[in-house]
């Protein structure tokens, strides 16, 4: 399945200054280690040791979050758009 995924800035610096790549991968969780495979150390900013998503790392499929869908274990199909958004927090 190939989807589009959009980079969040912070990260673009992994990905050669690209804000959206593209990406074979039928869940979550192979897209996160295939954006690993072609960009290492990718997933070492998403997930936790134990490959489970940072608390702070939230991901949209076509504008829906996989905490309300099935997590990591959430199905992508061709022509998702994916979106990684780190939280963000502070202020006065």
């Amino acid at each position: 399945m190939s989807v589009k995924v959009r980079i969040p800035t912070p990260l673009q610096k992994m990905t050669k200054n690209q804000a959206e790549v593209t990406c074979q991968a039928a869940t979550v969780t192979q897209m996160i280690d295939q954006l690993e495979k072609e960009y290492p150390g990718f997933k070492d900013r998403l997930c936790e040791k134990d490959g489970k998503l940072r608390r702070f790392v939230n991901i949209y499929i076509n504008d829906e979050d996989i905490r309300f869908l099935q997590g990591e274990k959430t199905a992508l199909k061709s022509g998702d758009e994916v979106s990684i958004i780190p939280a963000i927090a502070g202020g006065v």
